[in-house]
């Protein structure tokens, strides 16, 4: 848990103290939440870990379903509106503004329905990352992006559809 505090004070200059994390910022309340709920998930009391995830939502304007893989040291700047579908993946130290959804469609052949994202990626805000793709680690996607293709790692996408910024 201190990796994830010492995460946002270095990706969040406005933050001032550690207290001021736990206790203001609703992106850790709700990684923690998602933590309890996919542990609920996992051992297949769904019920129990969708009503955490609604609790979660309720308080911090967060929606992250309780199936959801993420990795350490997730950052969620601000946070109003961002939606991570059930199948999403996340990798490690990503960050991700307000209003960014990871959504679904129709599922491939394996099942997933939600993209995947490697480690180091950013998320501007407002963006939509749709379907079961795959962004390499440390893509960045500009704010209003629409992500619709995989994405090969350290590339900028911007624009909708998304495509490489050259």
């Amino acid at each position: 848990m201190f990796s994830l505090l010492k995460a946002y004070k270095e990706k969040d200059p406005s933050v001032k103290s550690y207290l001021e994390i736990l206790l203001l910022l609703p992106g850790p309340k709700a990684i923690f939440f998602h933590m309890i709920g996919h542990f609920f998930y996992k051992i297949r009391l769904y019920f129990i870990a969708r009503l955490i995830s609604e609790f979660s939502r309720f308080l911090t304007g967060i929606e992250i379903h309780p199936g959801a893989k993420i990795g350490k040291n997730l950052v969620i700047d601000h946070g109003l509106g961002v939606v991570i579908g059930e199948t999403s993946v996340i990798g490690s130290d990503c960050l991700i503004y307000h209003g960014v959804t990871l959504g679904g469609v129709a599922a491939d052949p394996s099942g997933r329905r939600h993209p995947m994202l490697g480690s180091r990626v950013t998320v501007g805000a407002g963006a939509k990352i749709l379907g079961a793709i795959n962004l390499g680690d440390d893509v960045k996607v500009g704010a209003g992006a629409v992500v619709i293709s995989n994405c090969p790692a350290g590339v900028t996408m911007v624009g909708m559809p998304a495509k490489i910024k050259s």
